[in-house]
Formats: C-alpha cells, structure tokens, sequence
C-alpha cells in the first residue's frame, strides 16, 4: 500500500470525530472545512480526503508549478481547490478551517539543521511562523494534524507553546519504521510537562562540556618506577 494511502487512512480517523461535531459557523456537522496546508506537494493525499468523505479540501503550496500540475491531476474532481502561498503568511481569513494537516512540510524546512537536537534560531522562527498561521487559520475547537517521521523528542518542543492556545496528543503509526501523528486541538490546554519541554526550545543551547584528560605530572620519573 503506497504510504499516503496509509497516512490517508490514518487521517481519515483522527477525523472521525470532528466530523460529527458541527461547526462554530453553525454549518452543517458533515460539512468539514479542511486545509491540506503548508506544502501539499504532489502527493495524493487531498485526494485520498476528498475519496474518504471530506468534500471540503483546500490544498496548499509554495510551488506555482506543483499547484498547477495538480490542478491538471484532479481537474476531474473540481470539489477540490489548489493554492499558491506560503505557508508563514496564509492568505485566509482567521478562523476559517475546521482542520488543518499537514505532512511532512515541517521535516523539510527543518531538513537542513546540522543538529536537530539544538534546533538554530533561523529553524525555530520559521516552524514558529507556520504554527502560528495554523493556529490563526483555525476555527475554535478546529483541529491540527501533524504527520511526520519525527519522534516526540524533536518535535513536541515546537508544538508545545501556549501561545497557539492548543492541546496536544502523540500517537504512532505503521510497524518497524514508525510515523508519528500529532494532533492539536484549538481551545485546549498543554500539559505542565508539555509546557516544560516547550519552554526548552526557547532557552540558548548548553556549551559542549569540555573533554576530560588525565593529568600527567611532569615531575614523576615513570622510567624508574619500571620494574625489570
């Protein structure tokens, strides 16, 4: 089974629930509006959404030749809409998505960290700028999706502020190899402990400790200590 189908299907029920709660707006409890957001690429994945009952999909990219190539893919699925942004600065207005979910875009602006245990200033700025869109973009009690093959040691630290005013929950998916799933949903609370790892990403990195050598004296004749 190709790999966005997995994640699809895995998507489809972390939706489950959200899909029978009505929206703020007052609409329809099945009409979800959902943002495949940040980088949609050219995977299936909207697709796969729209297959599984989300007739509502906006899908997003920074790449005008991807979105036009998918616009191509699925004209013959017109239900479903393809934009050009970036995703530090959406072009859509507050609150207007019941989910967010994104897959893998957060590896890739990450990709070129030396160390992803001390994550760079430039590094921390920018996924900060895309939660922070997320979080704008999402309606009260809407959800995000997070997919993606980082362990919660890497990654909870930047979902894990309070200033998105969401809680948090991890849980893993496929055998051997696992893909972690974060969800968040807006309006609730991070844990005292969640907190705390957050509050890690914001403090300067440790300086490496110094190595350790023996200390020899100069003044010890190991030559006539040698036993003939």
């Amino acid at each position: 089974m190709p790999l966005y189908s997995s994640l699809g299907d895995r998507a489809r029920l972390c939706l489950k629930k959200k899909k029978k709660t009505p929206r703020a707006s007052g609409q329809n409890s099945n009409n979800v509006h959902l943002c495949h957001a940040a980088s949609c690429g050219n995977s299936a994945l909207s697709h796969e959404l729209f297959l599984g009952g989300f007739p509502n999909v906006t899908s997003v990219d920074y790449s005008s030749v991807v979105v036009a190539a998918m616009q191509a893919r699925y004209a013959h699925v017109p239900q479903l809409r393809w934009k050009t942004m970036d995703a530090r600065q959406l072009d859509f207005p507050s609150a207007s998505f019941d989910v967010v979910l994104e897959k893998g875009t957060l590896d890739a602006l990450l990709a070129g960290e030396c160390d992803p245990w001390t994550v760079s200033s430039e590094g921390v700025c920018t996924v900060d700028q895309v939660l922070s869109e997320v979080s704008r973009v999402l309606v009260p009690g809407g959800r995000f999706i997070s997919m993606t093959s980082a362990a919660p040691h890497f990654r909870t630290r930047h979902y894990a502020q309070a200033c998105y005013g969401w809680s948090l929950r991890h849980a893993t998916y496929g055998s051997g190899f696992h893909f972690h799933l974060y969800l968040m949903h807006k309006g609730g609370e991070l844990s005292v402990a969640q907190l705390a790892l957050g509050a890690q990403i914001l403090s300067p990195p440790r300086p490496p400790t110094s190595p350790c050598f023996l200390q020899d004296s100069d003044h010890e004749d190991f030559l006539s200590a040698i036993q003939l």
